[in-house]
C-alpha cells in the first residue's frame, strides 16, 4: 500500500530538533485566532477526557496554555468538576469548552446548568453539540437553543464535535452557517481532502479544533517488543502532534494529557514545531498501526451486515490499547444500544466490511466483544 497517497507528510523530510531537548521553561507556544470568534488560544489546547489528576491542570495553566477542554460526560460526569476545582481562581484567564450529547433543547438546557455549576463558571466560552456525524443529529431546534443561550450570556460561541463523516459534515456545517468553531478528529493517517476541508472551513471564518490527533495513541503498543521502544525513543507522539497543528488552518488542539510527562512532551513539540527528521518517524507508526487505527474516512467497502456502527468500535477499542484508558473504553461501549453489544463478529462466517486503508475490522471490533460485551 502506498502510505503517501494518504497524507502529505513523507515529502517534508526528517531531524529531530535541538530546541526539543530544551525545557519548557524556555520554549514558547504559538497562538492563533479561532476562526471570527476573536479567541486567540495556544495551538496547544488541554484535553481533560483522561485526566484525573488537577494537578497536571494547574501546571497546564502555569506553562502557558489557555484553552481547556471537558464534557458533560467524561468520567461519568465528574471531569467537569475536577476541572473546575483546578481552574477555580484562574478562569477569568482561560478559555473553556464543553459539550452536550444532547439531543433535545430541554436535555440541552439542563446539561449546560450542571456544565456551569461544575465548572464554577457563569459561561462557558465554547458549547459544543458533540459527537454529531448526520445533518439529522444537528436539526435546527439545537441551534436554536445554542442561540439562545448565546443571548442569554451563558456562552460565548456555539460549537459542533466531530468524530465521523467529516469531509461530509464540515462543509455541511460551514453552509448552513450557524457554527462558530468546529472540533473534528484530524491526524497523519488521514486523506489529504481532510486539509482542503479544514482549510475551506477555515477561510469562511469557522474555528477548527483538533482532537484524535496522536490517531489512537498506541503509545505502548506491543510493549517490550523493538518497534515499540524505537517508535517511543524517536517521539512518534511527539510528531503526530506537530503534524496535526503544522498547518495555520488548526487554530488549536487538545491532545489528550494525564501525567506531566505528556504535558512536557506535547509543550516541547508545539514549541519546537514540525521538522522533517519527523516524517520518517510517523511513516514507522503509520506502518504500525495501520490495521489497528480506522481513520473514519467513510470508504469502507461494504457495510456491517448486521449493522454494526464498526468505525466508532474501533475508535472505542482504541482508547484501551492505544490510549490505555480501558475504564473510559468500556464506558464508551456500554452507551452503545443494547442490541449493537450484543452482536457477536464470531457467528459470522466472514467480515462484509472491506478497509481500504487495510485496517483488521473484524480483529478489532472482535477484540471490543471480547473484552466488554
Amino acid at each position: 500500500m502506498d502510505h503517501s497517497s494518504r497524507r502529505g507528510f513523507l515529502g517534508a523530510g526528517i531531524g529531530l530538533m535541538a530546541a526539543q531537548q530544551a525545557s519548557a521553561a524556555d520554549l514558547k507556544l504559538p497562538v492563533r485566532t479561532l476562526g471570527k470568534t476573536g479567541l486567540k488560544p495556544t495551538v496547544l489546547g488541554f484535553g481533560c477526557m483522561t485526566t484525573s489528576d488537577p494537578s497536571v491542570i494547574q501546571q497546564g495553566v502555569d506553562a502557558g496554555i489557555t484553552y481547556f477542554d471537558t464534557a458533560r460526560g467524561y468520567q461519568g460526569g465528574q471531569n467537569e468538576r475536577m476541572v473546575g476545582a483546578a481552574l477555580k481562581g484562574k478562569r477569568d484567564k482561560l478559555m473553556l469548552s464543553s459539550k452536550t450529547p444532547a439531543r433535545t433543547p430541554e436535555e440541552m438546557v439542563k446539561h449546560l446548568e450542571t456544565s456551569l455549576s461544575e465548572l464554577q463558571t457563569d459561561h462557558l466560552d465554547i458549547w459544543y453539540l458533540h459527537s454529531r456525524s448526520t445533518p439529522e443529529a444537528v436539526p435546527d431546534a439545537l441551534f436554536d437553543m445554542q442561540d439562545k443561550m448565546k443571548q442569554q450570556g451563558k456562552i460565548r460561541f456555539k460549537g459542533v464535535s466531530l468524530h465521523s463523516n467529516l469531509t461530509k459534515m464540515i462543509p455541511w456545517l460551514v453552509a448552513k452557517g450557524r457554527t462558530d468553531v468546529i472540533l473534528t478528529s484530524y491526524n497523519f493517517t488521514m486523506d489529504a481532502e481532510m486539509d482542503k476541508v479544514l482549510k475551506d472551513a477555515s477561510d469562511a471564518g469557522v474555528g477548527i479544533v483538533a482532537m484524535k490527533v496522536m490517531a489512537g495513541g498506541f503509545r505502548s503498543n506491543k510493549p517490550g517488543t523493538p518497534m515499540h521502544e524505537k517508535l517511543s525513543r524517536q517521539g512518534a507522539m511527539a510528531a503526530a502532534l506537530k503534524w496535526a497543528v503544522r498547518n495555520p488552518f488548526v487554530h488549536t488542539s487538545i491532545p489528550g494529557i494525564q501525567d506531566m510527562d505528556m504535558l512536557d512532551d506535547n509543550f516541547k513539540a508545539v514549541a519546537a514545531g514540525w521538522k522533517a527528521t519527523d516524517a520518517p518517524v510517523l511513516a514507522a507508526q503509520l506502518k504500525a498501526i495501520t490495521p489497528l487505527y480506522c481513520t473514519v474516512c467513510g470508504k469502507c467497502g461494504y457495510e456491517c451486515e448486521k449493522g454494526l456502527p464498526h468505525s466508532d468500535i474501533i475508535r472505542i477499542v482504541s482508547y484501551a490499547d492505544g490510549y490505555g484508558q480501558f475504564g473510559l473504553a468500556r464506558e464508551r461501549w456500554q452507551e452503545l444500544p443494547e442490541e449493537v453489544r450484543a452482536v457477536k463478529c464470531s457467528d459470522c462466517t466472514a467480515c462484509s466490511v472491506k478497509c481500504p486503508h487495510g485496517v483488521n475490522v473484524a480483529g478489532r471490533v472482535g477484540l471490543a466483544q471480547e473484552w466488554f460485551a
